[in-house]
């Protein structure tokens, strides 16, 4: 049976919705929030939990003694502020004791794989991946990311790195690339390793800076919109639609470089950017990395179905460079619900620590 989303889930994505359109307009007052119970017929609690969430994806602010009021615009760039001082930078994630993927539950998991699997795991993967594990990352995105794609979609690779090297082949190295700076060094690194003319594109407190990013002569944009290596920057709400603006125009690209995403505080993960375009021009990469472990050297990509074409075309040759043992494993962990509890585990932890 399909579960239903909670009450405050609905509420912050129908107020959402209603301030993209432009219902509530720049600077208005939100209801209150027994006002907004009353209207909406829900609890004053499911209303705090809804304006929380607005107010935690650049959609709206809270004013003490005055309310809540909406913070969003869709042309608004936030040039002004671009001014403001960057984030205390953040390291990437270094395994620890608190932080560990359940070795007990990997354990577990890879004897099961061995035992119903058998000689199975020595079976060569499809090109594209293993269809067990594509189909179970399908399954996982629609739950928690938004992304609502067919496992033929997704393909496997070993790691980020292989995948950025894969788009330059899919869509050509004569295109300009444009990066965020800081980034991660290795994205710029596997670009210019490929013969691609990287623009690098200054960072403000919410995103690329909006100036940089309209004199930019690149087609292909790279983005960490969720704390981005090393800077910890976070883009903003109207910063996200920034990006899906420019990418509308002529033939354009998206790269969303989703890393550390599921480690999000709030109370839902970040909104991608891939599942709000309507051009079908962002293509979606993550890595198990992260959650899992370092060692486990498998990412995903997530093409929109109008690239797959020319994927099979360009790249489709290319053997999965994944074992497929290592896949099943993955599978399991995401259809057991073994992945989620972990990331639950680790979000209750860090929320805690916060004081949210």
């Amino acid at each position: 049976m399909k579960q239903e989303k909670p009450a405050y889930l609905q509420l912050y994505e129908a107020l959402r919705d209603e301030i993209i359109q432009g219902l509530w307009p720049y600077g208005a007052r939100l209801p209150s929030r027994r006002q907004a119970a009353r209207d909406r017929q829900v609890s004053v609690v499911t209303v705090e939990h809804s304006y929380e969430l607005l107010c935690q994806e650049g959609y709206a602010e809270a004013r003490p003694k005055s309310g809540y009021f909406v913070c969003f615009r869709a042309s608004d760039g936030f040039a002004a502020a671009e001014a403001q001082p960057l984030p205390r930078p953040q390291g990437r994630f270094l395994p620890d004791e608190e932080n560990a993927f359940p070795f007990s539950v990997l354990a577990r998991t890879m004897r099961r794989v061995l035992s119903e699997y058998g000689e199975g795991i020595l079976n060569k993967s499809p090109n594209a991946g293993c269809g067990e594990l594509r189909s179970a990352i399908s399954r996982y995105l629609a739950r928690n990311r938004g992304i609502r794609v067919e496992k033929e979609q997704i393909i496997i690779g070993s790691g980020a790195e292989y995948l950025y090297g894969m788009v330059v082949e899919m869509l050509g190295s004569g295109r300009v690339f444009a990066i965020e700076s800081p980034s991660y060094e290795k994205i710029e690194q596997v670009y210019r390793a490929k013969g691609v003319s990287c623009d690098l594109l200054p960072l403000g407190h919410d995103g690329i800076q909006t100036a940089a990013l309209a004199r930019t002569a690149a087609s292909v944009l790279h983005i960490t919109p969720y704390r981005s290596f090393p800077s910890g920057v976070t883009a903003s709400a109207s910063k996200r639609r920034e990006y899906l603006r420019w990418a509308a125009e002529g033939d354009r690209y998206i790269v969303e470089d989703d890393f550390e995403s599921e480690f999000s505080l709030l109370r839902k993960p970040e909104e991608t950017v891939f599942s709000q375009s309507e051009k079908e021009n962002v293509i979606y990469l993550n890595t198990f990395s992260r959650t899992v472990s370092p060692s486990m050297r498998v990412g995903y990509m997530v093409l929109p179905a109008r690239l797959l074409p020319l994927f099979a075309e360009k790249v489709g040759f290319y053997s999965c460079t994944v074992p497929a043992f290592e896949q099943y494993v993955l599978a399991a962990l995401l259809n057991d619900g073994d992945f989620e509890r972990h990331i639950n585990r680790i979000r209750r932890q860090e929320r805690k620590k916060a004081g949210k």
